[in-house]
């Protein structure tokens, strides 16, 4: 199947002033550094994903572009940044995702904290959801970022157990993922949560049926479903185009074992209609998002 064909290109004026924003903010956006094929989608409907601390991971995923090395420290004024360029893009709902950055004692807690709290201070009445690193499972570090109040924590398993070792940096842990998710749940049972599963990488569908019932076991609430695509040929190779009806069986899956929002569409990324899928999460509908764009 070419997917090409789902993505909807908007080249329009309101594409070309979140250009424009950006740039002159000098803020990362992931939309750009993942090659996310939803960024004209997105930037025309004017929503867009900031990376924070720096464009550079300390870690090496093998299905992932960001860039890899050893990154500079934390930029203290990249919080400011970030809330002046929400302010003037009018966002109503914004997500922040970071790269892994090891290197840090908190592994960036402290900065990411300081970006929700920024943001809110400009922009009052905003919904903010951030997409966090594992922090390697200290608790400390998290709470850091809880006790900023985001509205909804994304942390993703990324790949089934078995292919975790295989695709996911060797510090990654399929455990650890699944301790984080459950301790956000456990410190502030008020906070949303989501974690996000690649597909086409030599899983199977009962392996992908586990992980979404090991997501639920520690009360995620939203789960997003995507097709892999190889971004660079530096990435590992893709093993199956997953079909759409495919996409469509899981997320009926997911509903029934009590996910509260499903995206699950080959080009959904984590940050694919998050208020869309916030907004299923607090009103309580039950309906998904997999062949509507």
């Amino acid at each position: 199947m070419n997917y090409k064909a789902y993505i909807r290109v908007r080249m329009d004026k309101n594409f070309k002033r979140i250009v424009s924003i950006i740039t002159n903010s000098k803020v990362a956006t992931i939309c750009e550094e993942s090659f996310c094929p939803n960024i004209l989608e997105c930037w025309s409907r004017g929503s867009a994903t900031f990376m924070v601390l720096g464009d550079i991971c300390t870690r090496n995923c093998l299905f992932c572009s960001v860039k890899k090395g050893n990154p500079r420290p934390p930029d203290p004024l990249e919080p400011y940044r970030i809330a002046k360029a929400i302010k003037e893009l009018g966002l109503r709902y914004v997500t922040i995702t970071t790269v892994t950055r090891d290197d840090l004692n908190d592994g960036g807690a402290r900065h990411i904290a300081k970006v929700i709290e920024r943001i809110k201070d400009l922009n009052p009445g905003i919904i903010i959801e951030v997409l966090i690193p594992d922090f390697k499972g200290d608790l400390n570090s998290l709470k850091l970022v809880l006790d900023a109040h985001p509205h909804v924590v994304s942390h993703n398993v990324e790949v089934v157990e078995r292919l975790t070792p295989l695709i996911r940096d060797r510090r990654a842990s399929y455990k650890q993922s699944l301790y984080i998710l459950k301790k956000i749940k456990e410190l502030q049972p008020n906070i949303v949560t989501k974690s996000s599963l690649i597909l086409g990488l030599g899983e199977n569908f009962d392996e992908v049926v586990k992980t979404m019932r090991d997501l639920r076991n520690v009360n995620c609430d939203i789960l997003v479903l995507s097709q892999y695509f190889r971004p660079t040929t530096k990435q590992v190779p893709v093993a199956r185009i997953v079909p759409l009806d495919e996409f469509k069986k899981l997320e009926s899956i997911a509903y029934k074992m009590g996910f509260k929002a499903v995206v699950a569409h080959p080009l959904a990324r984590t940050s694919y209609r998050a208020e869309w899928a916030y907004n299923q999460v607090m009103g309580g509908k039950r309906y998904g998002y997999s062949g509507e764009r």
